[in-house]
């Protein structure tokens, strides 16, 4: 536990102060808040491809989805819990670049305000799952931890998204490409993804998709009704961006 959780406090800030070094030695004409940001954006890729992989290596490694367990299933959390507090520092740092000509107290007013939802999001991730995986499920449910892994799968894809906002890229065919891969990524493995924890523990169980639900505690019900909440809400924004960028091609086109 302590070794690893050391590994991820050099790693993820490493990583970072790698990214920003590289990329102003690569004399691009970008502002000091196009590196920073574009930092961060690839250090979340990077975590989520690894959060990605090791979610699928724990499903494909438990035939028995309640009983079967796999390593990663919790070191792979203790790696993740400082990646959550060195993003939460490299938000505000952003927005520290973005507004650091107006003032101290006007960057945090503007980072909390503005990332809200993602603060909200880390600390419940700390505060909360990290507990429930750690100790509180016992040595149950490795299978559905590698499933929440997965979850990770769409994250490049946004982060590209941004990254090609912050450049002024968005006329292009690698942002439309992107745009459509982070739809589909995000649906299958944000929304879908609970479905199919549904649908497995059903399987194991000798039970359908519709009995599930009735046939688990109350408060397993509760928890992934928590976490698909803010996924549908991201998806709904994802969906309005998609429509107001494809429409405003249509009407071009026409």
């Amino acid at each position: 536990m302590l070794l690893t959780l050391a590994w991820g406090s050099l790693f993820f800030p490493g990583l970072f102060a790698l990214c920003t070094w590289a990329l102003r030695r690569s004399r691009l004409e970008w502002t000091d808040t196009d590196y920073v940001t574009i930092s961060t954006r690839l250090v979340s890729s990077v975590q989520a491809v690894l959060a990605t992989g090791s979610g699928i290596i724990i499903i494909r490694s438990c035939s028995d989805v309640i009983r079967d367990r796999h390593w990663l299933a919790r070191e792979y959390v203790w790696f993740l819990i400082p990646y959550m507090v060195y993003d939460s520092y490299a938000m505000y740092l952003c927005e520290w670049y973005r507004t650091r000509d107006l003032g101290h107290s006007t960057t945090i007013r503007n980072f909390l305000s503005q990332n809200r939802l993602m603060i909200t999001h880390h600390a419940v991730i700390l505060f909360v799952l990290v507990p429930v995986a750690q100790r509180l499920r016992g040595n149950l449910g490795d299978f559905f931890v590698g499933c929440i892994f997965t979850a990770e799968l769409s994250t490049p894809f946004v982060s590209l998204g941004r990254i090609l906002i912050q450049l002024k890229q968005q006329h292009t065919l690698l942002y439309k490409v992107n745009g459509i891969l982070t739809l589909a990524t995000f649906f299958c493995c944000r929304i879908l993804l609970f479905p199919f924890m549904y649908w497995s523990y059903g399987e194991h169980q000798g039970l359908s998709l519709l009995e599930v639900p009735f046939n688990i505690p109350f408060y397993c019900n509760v928890a992934n009704a928590f976490l698909i909440a803010p996924q549908l809400y991201w998806f709904a924004l994802l969906c309005k961006k998609a429509i107001r960028l494809f429409g405003a091609r249509a009407k071009k086109d026409s």
